[in-house]
């Protein structure tokens, strides 16, 4: 079943941009909405994530869980995901990582 996502980026190569317009709209520059499968969400997912080099990148789609929403990211950032008792909150690590709570932007 398709569900809608958003992603958003910024400092990612221009041919990225012209691959994710195939698929989403580039409503603002480097954020782009569309509604897509789980599988192709998967795919578009993974040609980011290899090709964010030094940008940043946040995808945020459906989910069954409390908040209705997961979060995924990508490449150099200040402020991360992390998992507290089942909530996703945002930790601001300036250039330190985050204590407590698991990691979920890069699962291990």
């Amino acid at each position: 079943m398709a569900s809608m996502i958003t992603l958003t980026m910024s400092a990612v190569p221009d041919h990225l941009r012209g691959a994710l317009s195939r698929w989403l709209l580039e409503v603002t520059p480097q954020m782009y909405v569309g509604t897509v499968s789980a599988k192709v969400r998967d795919q578009l997912w993974g040609a980011v994530s290899a090709c964010v080099e030094e940008g940043v990148a946040v995808l945020v789609h459906p989910a069954d869980n409390e908040q209705g929403f997961e979060l995924r990211t990508a490449g150099q950032h200040r402020r991360k995901p992390i998992d507290f008792d089942g909530l996703t909150l945002i930790a601001y690590t300036g250039d330190a990582e985050p204590d407590g709570g698991k990691d979920i932007a890069n699962p291990s």
